[in-house]
C-alpha cells in the first residue's frame, strides 16, 4: 500500500509541480475501483519519473495532445507512425549511443566500401549502386527505417483494430459501463476528451497507439543490434546503397576481440553484395513486399482469445489490454495458403542470402583473416535471431530468417563453379529463372498439378493501390510461378565445405 502523500509526489516528479498538481486532480475524480487500484500497489512498483516524462514527450510529438489529433491519428492507418517513430528515437538516442558519426567512423566506413567494391568486381557482374552507401548513427537507422516497418506491419494492425471494435461492440456490450473515463487504471491516468469517451472509439485510438508503442520500443532496441541497413536480407533505406550503423560494427570487433578494420570491411562486403543485388534485380523488392502483405492480410484474430483477454481488462489494466493487441494471443495463421506464402518468403530469402553468402566468400576470401569465423557467426545470428528480431517478428506474424541458408550457399557455389558467374548472375534476370533448392522438386510439381499459384500481377497491383506509388509499377510486373519447397531449419546441416 502506499499514502496519498506519496503518489502526489510522485505525480509531481513526473508532471512538474503544475501538470502533476492537475493529474493528481484528476486522480481524486476517478471511479473508487480505480483508486484503490492504485493505492494498493507498492510505492516501488511506480515507473520512475524520467521514463515517465519521456512516454510523455514521445505521446506529445506522436499526435495525442488533443481530441483533434487523436481522430486524426485514427483516421491516418491503423499505426501511428509518428508516436512508433519517436519512441524508437528516445530509446536510440539514449546515453550509451553516438548521436554523430565521427570523422575517424566516417573514414573507416568510406575506406571500407571502396575497398569491397574492388573485391565484388571480381566476383559479380552485378554493378553497384550510383548513390553512395550512409555512414549512420542508431538514430539514423531508426529514421530511414520505421516507415518500411510500419508499412509491412501495417496489415496486420489493421486486422487487430477491426477484430477489437467488433469484440467491443458486439461482445461486450456495456461491459464498461458505456464510458471510459481513462485510457490506463495504472499509475499514469490519462484524461481522455470528451468525444472520446465512446468504448469503441477509445478502442480503436488504444489499438492504434499500443501497437505503435510496441513498433517504436521494437525499432528502437533494434537500432542497437544491427550493423548494415540489409542486416534482415531486405532492403529498407531509399538509398540503395545502404549503409553501415558504424558505432554497431565497432561494438561487434570489440566483442569478437578481431580487428576492427577487418570486421568493418565484412560487414561492408555484406552490404554491397546486397545492395548490387537489389539495385540490378528490379522485381526482387517489390515481391518480397507483395509476399510480406499477403501473409499479413492472411492473418486472423480469433475474436474469443481477443474477448477473454478483454474481459480480464475490465478495469483497464495496461497489461491485460495490451495482451488483446498481442498476435502470440491472439493470431491464428494455420491455413494453407499462409503455410505457402510464408514458404515462398523463407525460399526466395535463403536464395537470396545464400548468393550474398557465395559472392561474399568469393571475394573476401583472400582479403580477410578471420572470413570463415565471420561468415559462420553471421549464419547463426540469422538463424537465431535477436531479441529486438524477434520482437519485430511477432508484431509482423512473420519471421524474416532463412531457414535453409546453407543449402542455398552450396547451391550457388556450385553453379558457379559448374557455370561461371555471368550464368550464374543471369539466373536474377526473372523469378522462373531461380535454381530450385536440393529436394524440392517434387514438392513444387505436386503444388503446380494441383494449379496452386500466386497471382503476382494481383498482389503487385494491391501493394501499389495502398503505397500510391505507381513509379515501380512496371517493375513489379511478372506472374512467375512459386518455385519454393519444404523448408529445414538451418542448424540441423553440419558446416559446409564451400567448395573452396
Amino acid at each position: 500500500m502506499m499514502d496519498e502523500n506519496t503518489l502526489h509526489q510522485w505525480f509531481i516528479d513526473c508532471f512538474g509541480p503544475v501538470q502533476g498538481e492537475m493529474a493528481w486532480k484528476q486522480l481524486e475524480s476517478l471511479p473508487d475501483q480505480i483508486r484503490e487500484q492504485l493505492m494498493s500497489q507498492s510505492p516501488e512498483d511506480l515507473p520512475d519519473p524520467t521514463q515517465i516524462r519521456g512516454m510523455m514527450q514521445a505521446f506529445a510529438g506522436g499526435g495525442l495532445n488533443s481530441f483533434g489529433e487523436m481522430q486524426q491519428t485514427i483516421a491516418e492507418g491503423p499505426i501511428n507512425v509518428k508516436l512508433a517513430k519517436s519512441i524508437a528515437l528516445q530509446q536510440a538516442n539514449d546515453a550509451d549511443s553516438e548521436r554523430i558519426v565521427t570523422a575517424e567512423e566516417g573514414n573507416t566506413m568510406r575506406r571500407a566500401m571502396s575497398e569491397v567494391n574492388l573485391w565484388l568486381d571480381t566476383t559479380t557482374n552485378f554493378n553497384p549502386p550510383s548513390s553512395q552507401a550512409e555512414a549512420l548513427t542508431r538514430a539514423g537507422w531508426v529514421e530511414g527505417t520505421i516507415e518500411q516497418w510500419a508499412q509491412f506491419a501495417a496489415p496486420v494492425a489493421a486486422s487487430m483494430n477491426e477484430a477489437l471494435g467488433a469484440v467491443i461492440s458486439d461482445r461486450l456490450g456495456d461491459a464498461f459501463d458505456g464510458e471510459i473515463t481513462g485510457m490506463f487504471a495504472g499509475p499514469v491516468p490519462i484524461p481522455i476528451p470528451e468525444g472520446m469517451k465512446d468504448p469503441k472509439q477509445l478502442m480503436k485510438l488504444f489499438a492504434n497507439t499500443s501497437y505503435a508503442m510496441q513498433l517504436g520500443q521494437a525499432a528502437g532496441a533494434m537500432s542497437k543490434e544491427v550493423r548494415g541497413s540489409y542486416d534482415q536480407g531486405i532492403a529498407l533505406l531509399k538509398n540503395p546503397a545502404g549503409g553501415l550503423i558504424m558505432q554497431n560494427v565497432d561494438e561487434y570487433a570489440h566483442s569478437l576481440e578481431i580487428d576492427a578494420a577487418e570486421v568493418a570491411e565484412f560487414i561492408a562486403l555484406r552490404e554491397q553484395a546486397y545492395a548490387r543485388l537489389y539495385a540490378t534485380v528490379p522485381w526482387l523488392m517489390p515481391r518480397f513486399a507483395a509476399l510480406i502483405g499477403k501473409y499479413a492480410r492472411g492473418i486472423t484474430i480469433d475474436l474469443d482469445a481477443m474477448e477473454e483477454q478483454l474481459r480480464g481488462a475490465s478495469s483497464l489494466d495496461p497489461e491485460s489490454l495490451s495482451g488483446a493487441v498481442n498476435l502470440s494471443n491472439v493470431g491464428l495463421t494455420t491455413t494453407d495458403e499462409q503455410k505457402e506464402t510464408m514458404h515462398s518468403i523463407e525460399t526466395l530469402l535463403a536464395l537470396v542470402e545464400g548468393w550474398v553468402d557465395c559472392v561474399v566468400w568469393r571475394s573476401g576470401m583472400a582479403h580477410l583473416p578471420h572470413l570463415e569465423q565471420l561468415r559462420e557467426m553471421m549464419r547463426r545470428e540469422r538463424a537465431v535471431g535477436g531479441p529486438a528480431e524477434l520482437t519485430f517478428e511477432n508484431l509482423l506474424g512473420l519471421q524474416l530468417r532463412p531457414k535453409r541458408t546453407r543449402e542455398a550457399a552450396q547451391l550457388w557455389e556450385r553453379i558457379t563453379a559448374e557455370q561461371g558467374v555471368e550464368a550464374r548472375d543471369a539466373m536474377w534476370g526473372h523469378p522462373d529463372l531461380l535454381p530450385n533448392l536440393p529436394d524440392e522438386t517434387d514438392t513444387a510439381e505436386a503444388s503446380a498439378s494441383k494449379g496452386e499459384r500466386i497471382d503476382w500481377d494481383a498482389e503487385l497491383s494491391r501493394l501499389l493501390d495502398d503505397t500510391d506509388d505507381t513509379a515501380d509499377a512496371d517493375d513489379a510486373n511478372d506472374t512467375g510461378t512459386d518455385t519454393s519447397a519444404g523448408d529445414t531449419n538451418a542448424d540441423d546441416h553440419p558446416a559446409d565445405g564451400d567448395a573452396q
